[in-house]
């Protein structure tokens, strides 16, 4: 019988003969180099059966998942449950332990098989989809991005989402559409967390260009309509639209089924509501929205906000929003630097996502 480290040997010459072979062939050097790998572990594992336990073959098998694409990893998988089938028959005694080893790691190709089938309507491998989705993310917060504004001008938002999850389906949109006004929407796409935060994924985009390129009266009319267009079974949203002129205060407030806004007067000290009506986005054809007008004066602030603040099972909304604004009268007294930050942690409930606008035209 041949020693073991002459066994090693011959393998692996032969594992470097395939590799050079399988390169020349074109095939992407991840998936030579995880077979490469995977037969010096089989090799070791047949010639050094005291030092190479089974459970080595986990290895290529956990890094395929990371770096092959849904097309090469099910093949790979296979190929790796069938050199450890080959490499089990070379044990010199099956104990229990090398077969419990041994179903674990069946168990565990056929999951990462599973997730391979999954990830094939994807099109990429793990970690660039993984990326992918991540830039994505990202994308959503630049497209909410306050830009610059007079000194005199503070803008900011808050977003929360539902399990602290970084995907929502609360997004806000920011543009300067002229250099003398300020377009802002808040939007809230139907469902929560994960299962919401994919479609809002797709609106972010499309509504982000449509409020830099549309007038203001159209805007919510054009989101409404191409929500339409998308044809999805939980597909509305809602949404409030502020069309601010900056050098004035002047506002057109527009509304598709979101919560009213509130505004805070400072000259009285009091917060009112403004209600304009309109139908959600994405059920109605040819829908119409109305403007509420009004003019923020130097003090005056304004909230836009989701759902998740005020909504509460069993309790009218109206009641949710009179307990927010008993909030801001403890939390802000007044001061709203900072403010979103420091309302909306007081606000809502954690498995609901939750976003906050704030608008203050300091004194």
């Amino acid at each position: 019988m041949a020693e073991p480290s002459s066994v090693l040997a011959a393998s692996t010459r032969r594992v470097r003969q395939h590799y050079q072979r399988a390169v020349r062939t074109g095939m992407s050097e991840q998936l030579v180099l995880l077979v490469v790998v995977t037969l010096l572990m089989a090799a070791a594992i047949i010639g050094l059966p005291n030092a190479a336990p089974l459970i080595l073959l986990v290895v290529p098998m956990v890094i395929s998942s990371l770096l092959l694409g849904p097309r090469q990893l099910p093949w790979f998988i296979v190929f790796v449950l069938l050199t450890l089938a080959v490499t089990v028959t070379q044990q010199p005694t099956i104990t229990l332990r090398v077969a419990v080893s041994v179903m674990v790691m069946f168990g565990l190709g056929f999951i990462v098989l599973l997730g391979s089938f999954r990830r094939s309507r994807l099109g990429v491998a793990g970690v660039m989809g993984e990326s992918m989705l991540v830039d994505l993310r990202d994308r959503i917060l630049k497209q909410g991005a306050i830009p610059p504004l007079p000194p005199r001008w503070h803008v900011a938002w808050e977003l929360r989402s539902a399990g602290g999850t970084p995907f929502a389906g609360d997004f806000v949109v920011a543009s300067r559409s002229t250099p003398e006004r300020l377009e802002v929407a808040v939007v809230d796409v139907s469902g929560k967390g994960e299962d919401a935060g994919t479609r809002a994924l797709l609106l972010s985009g499309a509504f982000g260009g449509l409020l830099g390129a549309m007038a203001p009266a159209d805007f919510l009319p054009a989101a409404n309509a191409y929500l339409l267009r998308q044809d999805w079974e939980e597909g509305f949203a809602t949404a409030v639209h502020l069309s601010l002129e900056l050098s004035t205060g002047r506002y057109e407030l527009r509304s598709a089924g979101h919560p009213p806004a509130v505004v805070h007067d400072a000259g009285n000290g009091r917060w009112g509501v403004v209600e304009p009506q309109g139908p959600l986005l994405g059920l109605i054809d040819g829908a119409e929205y109305p403007a509420a007008t009004g003019r923020l004066r130097p003090g005056d602030a304004m909230l836009l906000y989701t759902d998740g603040l005020v909504e509460d099972r069993g309790l009218d909304i109206a009641l949710g929003i009179d307990r927010m604004l008993g909030r801001a009268e403890r939390i802000l007294r007044g001061d709203f630097e900072d403010g979103a930050a420091r309302l909306i942690d007081r606000l809502g409930a954690p498995d609901d996502d939750r976003a906050l606008l704030m608008v203050h035209l300091r004194p």
